[in-house]
């Protein structure tokens, strides 16, 4: 009889355990699902909004391109969108949806003319290594203290993996075609090289003039022949008192450089932008860049790249792509 309890005992205990452990694991299915579904949701959201958000920017450039003139940091595209409520934007739509959700929502942005910075693809001109594009890009190398070794390599795979793109063709020694600043290590350059170019330069489908109203005083020097780096900061204050309307102003302001003004380096207006937008909901900050092209009234969305921001690394970018 003993014996008979024990055992009835023990199976009680290891049906107890059986159920209990069947149920944990059945509860945490459950909250698998349930987070796994709400962070679904939020990214689902985030795109969402983030997709309006390239809209509304897309709208200001094109406006932008119905005044016309040249291109400047005064513009309203050019202001920054600092962090702000969701609800807020909602509200001034008159939006009646705007609600507790709106407010834990966070949205900010900004847009950057990508002709304010050296373009890489200027390096390379029917299908030769451009003797203008590396006096720029030497002349940018020499202001950062980089090694005119790594400019020469740049350059010349840049070369050969237009060729082989252009050509349709493949070649197992061809590095890969750059999409990206990030991505010019697939060139040969260091990554201490690619960081200390990346505020400087941008990869762009085609050679494009920097823009002289939107540029950086190291920028203009290296896009300008002959010019100085305190005639460039120089032009820097100028525009900031009064945007340059076209390229007879700033020569009127500098006449001494009004042959390498007339070079075609430089500009005063620009086609390309670069649109940045970054939303946080509670723990989840998504960021999205986005590079458009503006043609008259057409602005067309050339490459997007989205990515969920590491919280603790913020300022640096998306941590996945």
């Amino acid at each position: 009889m003993k014996r008979q309890r024990g055992a009835a005992i023990l199976t009680a205990m290891l049906t107890v355990t059986l159920v209990a452990t069947f149920a944990a694991t059945a509860l945490w299915q459950q909250w698998r699902a349930v987070e796994v579904e709400s962070a679904e949701r939020s990214r689902m959201q985030a795109s969402w909004v983030l997709t309006g958000a390239l809209d509304w920017a897309r709208l200001i450039l094109r406006e932008d391109a119905r005044s016309g003139g040249a291109d400047n940091l005064s513009e309203p595209w050019a202001v920054p969108l600092s962090e702000a409520r969701l609800s807020s934007f909602l509200g001034a739509g008159g939006d009646a949806s705007a609600g507790t959700d709106a407010d834990n929502v966070f949205l900010s942005g900004q847009v950057i003319d990508q002709q304010s910075l050296l373009n890489v693809t200027n390096l390379v001109e029917a299908g030769r290594v451009s003797e203008t594009g590396m006096r720029s890009f030497g002349r940018l190398f020499d202001v950062l203290g980089l090694p005119q070794s790594q400019l020469n390599l740049l350059a010349e795979n840049l070369r050969f993996a237009s060729d082989i793109s252009n050509d349709n063709q493949s070649s197992s020694q061809a590095p890969l075609m750059p999409q990206t600043v990030d991505q010019l290590a697939w060139l040969g350059l260091s990554p201490q090289t690619v960081a200390a170019l990346q505020p400087y330069v941008t990869l762009l489908p085609a050679r494009t003039p920097v823009n002289l109203n939107t540029a950086g005083p190291e920028v203009i020097y290296a896009a300008t022949s002959g010019i100085s780096m305190a005639d460039a900061q120089q032009l820097v204050a100028l525009r900031a008192a009064s945007p340059f309307r076209n390229i007879g102003d700033a020569t009127k302001a500098m006449p001494q450089h009004a042959a390498a003004f007339a070079e075609g380096t430089v500009s005063v207006s620009s086609r390309f932008f670069q649109v940045r937008g970054r939303i946080r909901m509670d723990q989840l900050i998504v960021e999205e860049r986005s590079l458009v092209q503006r043609d008259g009234l057409d602005v067309r969305t050339l490459q997007r790249e989205r990515g969920v921001v590491d919280p603790g690394s913020l300022g640096q970018g998306a941590q996945t792509r």
